[in-house]
């Protein structure tokens, strides 16, 4: 039986590139960081959708993938 990986929280779920989360690496180098830079745009619900199940609420879509335009 082949068992899914499990999703990196340090790339993004849709391009497999660094998504960049500050607080990602707040997490894993306990040094405060500043605003991450998804609190500032606004996430398109098919881009939110796209996000394969098993990565939701795991791991932040990267910057490219949250800004495109159709």
């Amino acid at each position: 039986m082949h068992t899914p990986a499990m999703p990196d929280p340090q790339h993004c779920p849709l391009c497999g590139h660094a998504n960049l989360c500050a607080m990602e690496a707040e997490r894993l180098t306990g040094v405060k960081q500043g605003p991450c830079w998804c609190t500032q745009v606004g996430f398109k619900r098919a881009v939110l959708a796209a996000i394969p199940a098993a990565a939701r609420g795991k791991a932040c879509i990267c910057q490219a993938c949250a800004t495109q335009t159709d």
